[in-house]
């Protein structure tokens, strides 16, 4: 029974994971009717950019709050690079069709691929944080969580809560509602659409610099790994909703437990068992779980 309990919760952890991958991705869609086919991709960016900074500081010895700077550097530089992606690319791709953001995106993502392991070669890497990575915390004897684990799922679920209510709340939040609702209404209303898209945009980078930084912390990642990362992104979305962060969550949150159960009843089938869920979501509830707009 207790083994149970930990790979269930192994798998709450591994997918609030997956909810920080996907959280940028519902934005995307939820604001602006993009798939980025380059999410993932980005995703990945972010983290060898911080692994690449880090990891001669780490090993002269810098604090760990400098690092912790260095991070929140990142994350401000991919949500600046993001917003300019978005305002002076992706806007004018913007329409009716949706196949010319999805093509843009998808060149965007070869790029970035082959940019990558030019620059950093095809080796995996990794930010390697010592002592703090193996830490591991025990709240029931038998039950054994990382620590890291542990600030991943709560960073998540910190940023989740943090979007809704901005989304809900603010008068800027509001007006992302506006535009993604009815962008010529709003204009009428003397928005601008595609400042406001940019600005999500900027939004959206800064969630897949920290899911990024976040990765490479837990494992060991290549400069290809990044459709991957897109794929779970996908299906959390899928699972809970387009438009719902509360439903990226939870189904990042089922993804991860499906697969930590499959892997658990057999070491292939980890994999298999989240696109069984995904499949099993599909036929049931083809909109998702909760398809809900942003503000709710």
């Amino acid at each position: 029974m207790i083994e149970w309990i930990n790979t269930i919760l192994q798998g709450l952890l591994l997918g609030c994971l997956y909810a920080l991958f996907a959280s940028g991705l519902s934005l995307s869609f939820g604001i602006m009717r993009i798939v980025n086919i380059a999410h993932g991709d980005l995703i990945v960016l972010a983290g060898f950019s911080a692994a690449a900074i880090t990891a001669p500081l780490l090993r002269s010895g810098i604090p760990l709050w400098a690092t912790v700077v260095i991070f929140f550097a990142i994350v401000a530089f991919f949500a600046f690079a993001n917003y300019l992606l978005q305002r002076y690319v992706l806007n004018r791709t913007l329409g009716r069709d949706l196949l010319a953001p999805l093509l843009v995106t998808f060149g965007f993502s070869i790029v970035l691929q082959n940019a990558m392991v030019e620059i950093f070669s095809a080796n995996v890497r990794r930010i390697d944080l010592g002592e703090f990575a193996t830490a591991s915390w025990s709240p029931l004897p038998g039950i054994s969580l990382g620590v890291l684990p542990l600030v991943t799922a709560l960073t998540a679920v910190v940023l989740i809560l943090g979007l809704q209510w901005f989304f809900r709340v603010t008068p800027l939040g509001r007006a992302f509602r506006s535009v993604s609702d009815d962008p010529e209404t709003a204009q009428l209303m003397g928005m601008n659409p595609k400042n406001l898209y940019a600005l999500a945009m900027g939004f959206t980078g800064a969630t897949l610099a920290i899911a990024g930084i976040f990765f490479l912390m837990r494992a060991a990642v290549a400069p290809t790994d990044g459709p991957a990362r897109l794929i779970y992104a996908f299906v959390a979305v899928i699972i809970g909703g387009l438009g719902s962060l509360w439903g990226t969550l939870v189904g990042g949150i089922l993804l991860g437990i499906a697969q930590a159960i499959g892997a658990a009843l057999n070491p292939g089938w980890g994999i298999l068992a989240g696109h069984l869920i995904f499949l099993l979501v599909l036929i049931i509830r083809p909109n998702g779980l909760f398809p809900k707009t942003l503000d709710r």
